[in-house]
């Protein structure tokens, strides 16, 4: 298929991390029933993602996150893409917990000024979202993810992951 631009994209991702942050992401959702990240800094150095949380994770659980995100990578799920238009993508399926809210993709995120055309990213059965950036081909080309640390802002619930990949 032909490389098409279906919507502008102005970053250039270094692929393993924003891999990563896809698999973040659905890992976060699943343990703790949040939306995906609206607030991720996304970097070949070092990369920082916050989510919005009923409580504070303890460092055991913050432990468990690293060691879940390795366990995912070493998978080597691989990462497809599939083309839907928008009308298409109300109620496709995201996570293997098809109850939840947050189970169904919607079009809530998108820009308004998408096209009607939408590249879904998938990462085995693990995870598929609306994406336009750059990925590895499966998540053992990733590399070994790094928690670097957290910050916990009480008045907000948010939830921020500092991590590395190398």
């Amino acid at each position: 298929m032909d490389d098409y631009i279906l919507n502008e994209h102005n970053k250039e991702e270094f692929p393993p991390a924003h891999t990563a942050e896809h698999l973040l992401n659905q890992l976060m959702m699943r343990k703790y029933g949040c939306e995906r990240s609206r607030n991720a800094h996304i970097e070949r150095k070092k990369s920082k993602i916050t989510y919005i949380l009923p409580q504070k994770p303890d460092r055991k659980a913050e432990k468990e996150i690293e060691r879940e995100m390795n366990d995912l990578i070493e998978q080597d799920m691989p990462v497809t893409f599939q083309f839907v238009t928008r009308a298409e993508l109300d109620g496709i399926i995201m996570s293997a917990e098809p109850d939840s809210p947050e189970a169904r993709l919607s079009l809530e995120r998108l820009p308004e000024d998408a096209s009607d055309t939408i590249r879904l990213v998938r990462i085995g059965d693990y995870d598929v979202c609306p994406c336009i950036g750059k990925h590895v081909r499966s998540t053992s080309q990733i590399g070994r993810f790094e928690m670097l640390g957290t910050n916990w802002d009480e008045m907000a619930h948010t939830f921020r992951i500092r991590f590395k990949i190398v």
